[in-house]
């Protein structure tokens, strides 16, 4: 196995291993949601004026998907859907007060995530945080371009 499969993989494991670890956590303290549910409600208390072109972008999913698991949310009065003054064409979307609950539980396990994990960086010098944040952002950036 050459570096870049060994990277590829161990970066894969890490991931994996992050979400099996994390997961008991989150299905107990979000247990009538998915994880769509709970990313796509994430997104948009992040996106300024999110739509399901936005949110489908950020998402890493179809404007389809985005579209059902809107219905759901708005139908569990998680979100609700709005138009601008400016713009009667074009859906937005933003949190309830419910929905905003439900992302404030999971930013607080975010947090729990990063204290349990801060023995991890404790060490970790700004040159190493940069080199890593400049492979990703590269490999990002390949990414975004054989896809379009």
């Amino acid at each position: 196995m050459d570096k870049r499969q060994q990277l590829m993989s161990e970066l894969m494991d890490l991931c994996n291993e992050i979400i099996w670890r994390n997961k008991p956590e989150v299905e107990l303290a979000l247990k009538d949601y998915t994880l769509s549910q709970i990313e796509l409600i994430e997104n948009i208390s992040l996106i300024p004026n999110a739509n399901v072109t936005k949110l489908a972008a950020a998402s890493y999913m179809t404007r389809g998907a985005i579209s059902k698991l809107t219905k759901k949310l708005i139908a569990k009065n998680i979100i609700e859907s709005y138009q601008s003054v400016a713009n009667k064409k074009e859906i937005y979307f933003r949190l309830t007060t419910h929905g905003q609950k439900i992302n404030d539980i999971h930013q607080k396990l975010h947090q729990s995530f990063l204290e349990r994990d801060k023995e991890v960086f404790k060490h970790m010098t700004d040159e190493e945080f940069d080199t890593i944040f400049r492979f990703i952002g590269r490999y990002r950036h390949h990414l975004k371009n054989i896809t379009e």
